[in-house]
């Protein structure tokens, strides 16, 4: 057994490593359980009692997703516990614009070789922001996949379960023309439209990771490595029924993502003067000569998500959301229409 085990490690998968480093993580994942995580850490599946008091009908909601290649930026400045936070949040948020909130999360890191570094800062991302998201990290699976990736890169994805009560789906059914449309403010790319940015910034303008973007006081990998927000928290002070609608501002930008909370009859009529751009936008616009329509559809231009509300409960949701009103809903068929 011993050589066997020898022979594999020379082939490149270290599997005493591999034992040695999850059973380090076990009090970064305990810290994120709660009474209803069941049974013990590193069993083959992970145990969640399903217990919703107070829901007449509970209805489960799942989404998976990976930080794309803002994994390149990660390596190029060798830091990596905030792709952990980038990843859970982005997962949340997914399944909060349906009224969901998270019960517990797994993660996903393909490697060619483990490095025990690397790995311990992505599980303290994941555990600080499942912590934070009141969502139990339940488990995950470290695969080392020698010759499938360059040295010292890695892959990374995750998965959410949560739970709605059926009668409090948002699904943007009740959406209609005059409603106002909100947006909660985003920090930066988030986890979006990186392989554009890299374009730009690195190729055509030569800058490196080190760089001093023009008019900002960081460097363009601080810019870039800026953590994806969690907005379910903000969400779930809204009282039930409130918002009509809910759109995650992902891949895709405004233009792709609003369609999808909006009835077939709605168009959302933007207007984009009504916030002011991130000015890391600004740079990628202009020095990438990318169409404003364009920059509309890859990256989200400041704004994470997008909620839809009555005329008359605006006032009221946009203190409690931190939001900024940027549009109306209009007959139409189902579009974005931007006003610039």
């Amino acid at each position: 057994m011993t050589a066997r085990k020898k022979a594999y490690a020379r082939a490149g998968v270290d599997v005493d490593l591999g034992n040695k480093l999850k059973r380090g993580i076990q009090s970064l994942v305990r810290q994120t359980h709660g009474p209803q995580v069941l049974g013990k850490i590193g069993g083959f599946g992970g145990l969640f009692r399903a217990s919703f008091p107070g829901m007449r009908e509970p209805v489960l909601v799942t989404s998976i997703d990976s930080v794309g290649t803002k994994l390149k930026i990660a390596f190029a400045l060798n830091k990596h516990d905030t792709l952990g936070a980038d990843i859970v949040n982005h997962c949340v948020n997914d399944i909060a614009v349906l009224g969901a909130r998270p019960l517990f999360f797994l993660d996903y890191i393909g490697c060619g070789k483990l490095e025990p570094r690397v790995f311990q800062q992505l599980l303290r991302g994941v555990s600080r922001a499942c912590r934070s998201a009141g969502c139990a990290l339940l488990g995950g699976e470290t695969a080392q996949m020698p010759g499938i990736y360059r040295k010292g890169e890695y892959d990374l994805a995750g998965c959410i379960i949560g739970v709605v009560d059926r009668g409090n789906i948002i699904d943007g059914r009740k959406i209609r023309p005059g409603d106002v449309i909100l947006a909660l403010e985003s920090n930066g790319l988030h986890t979006n439209g990186y392989s554009l940015a890299r374009e730009i910034l690195f190729h055509k303008m030569r800058f490196k990771v080190t760089s001093r973007l023009p008019g900002l006081a960081k460097t363009v990998g601080q810019e870039l490595m800026r953590v994806h927000k969690n907005y379910q928290l903000l969400l779930a002070r809204i009282p039930s029924g409130m918002i009509k609608g809910l759109a995650h501002i992902t891949g895709g930008g405004l233009i792709d993502n609003l369609p999808r909370t909006l009835p077939a009859n709605c168009d959302a009529v933007i207007e984009t003067k009504s916030w002011r751009t991130p000015p890391i936008f600004q740079v990628l616009e202009q020095n990438g000569k990318i169409h404003p329509q364009e920059m509309y559809q890859v990256f989200n231009m400041g704004i994470g998500m997008v909620a839809v509300v009555s005329e008359r409960d605006a006032q009221r949701v946009m203190p409690m959301l931190k939001a900024k009103r940027i549009g109306q809903i209009a007959r139409g068929n189902g579009r974005v229409r931007l006003k610039f």
